[in-house]
């Protein structure tokens, strides 16, 4: 990881392994990194097959680490952490393999994180999650979360999660979802796209948007320039536009071959 000073003239630079604490020699495949800015700090967590690190943002320190049930078996099923997201104001949601949302409720410093709600409603691994909102906004949904069977759980987030919605999936994975201005933005390993009304789940968009298996999505929240990127070798960005009675939905206006 790369750290920048604000004018971008100096930079600094390490290297982290995903290692248990106190365990030299004890490597682990990293499933996912991502910083998670809460309003009071910002964490960099990384996933893998042992656990869940979080860092202090420029990786001097790790701050908490929670380690992940081992099966009792080694033909059980693999175990691994996987979909990060901050949710305003202090909460870090984190998904494993059995389904789970692990929700680590984080103070403005130091390292008493605590792992105060699990949420189960889905049945199959979580592959991606998002959120949105921030403190002057009024958001009835915050929390969207994706699952190897392409099924959609909605959450309000607050001193205990609500599920608000579950949107059924066609028994294939979503690999990535977005949360914008109330609307689910979800990429499917079909190369489709759909956009979902996240509180009531009613479907407003499809496109067959790529050949083969999407990778990743990201949108740009002001503009709502969307990218995706796929197992065909295209990056494509979309334009969505917000309309009184319903999210539109614009051809792409860029294709990129990578």
């Amino acid at each position: 990881m790369v750290s920048a000073s604000w004018d971008g003239l100096n930079y600094s630079h390490r290297q982290l392994q995903s290692k248990e604490p106190n365990v030299a020699t004890s490597t682990s495949l990293i499933m996912q990194a991502a910083f998670c800015v809460l309003p009071s700090r910002d964490l960099l967590v990384v996933t893998s097959q042992k656990g869940i690190q979080m860092y202090e943002s420029d990786g001097s320190i790790m701050v908490y680490w929670h380690a992940l049930d081992t099966p009792e078996t080694p033909t059980a099923q693999a175990v691994f952490a996987r979909g990060i997201s901050a949710v305003w104001e202090n909460y870090i949601c984190v998904g494993v393999s059995s389904g789970a949302i692990l929700v680590f409720d984080v103070p403005s410093k130091g390292s008493n994180i605590t792992l105060s709600e699990v949420l189960e409603e889905h049945k199959e691994s979580i592959t991606d999650m998002a959120s949105e909102c921030s403190g002057s906004q009024e958001c009835i949904a915050d929390l969207v979360s994706a699952d190897d069977r392409g099924n959609l759980c909605v959450w309000k987030s607050g001193e205990e999660f609500q599920l608000l919605n579950k949107i059924p999936g066609f028994d294939m994975s979503c690999s990535s979802v977005k949360l914008w201005k109330g609307t689910v933005v979800a990429g499917y390993g079909t190369g489709q796209i759909r956009l979902y009304e996240a509180v009531t789940g009613i479907l407003h968009a499809e496109v067959n948007a790529h050949a083969r298996w999407i990778y990743s999505l990201d949108i740009a929240p002001f503009s709502g320039l969307l990218l995706s990127a796929a197992e065909d070798s295209l990056v494509r960005v979309w334009h969505l536009t917000m309309t009184p009675e319903t999210t539109m939905w614009r051809l792409p206006i860029c294709t990129t071959s990578v």
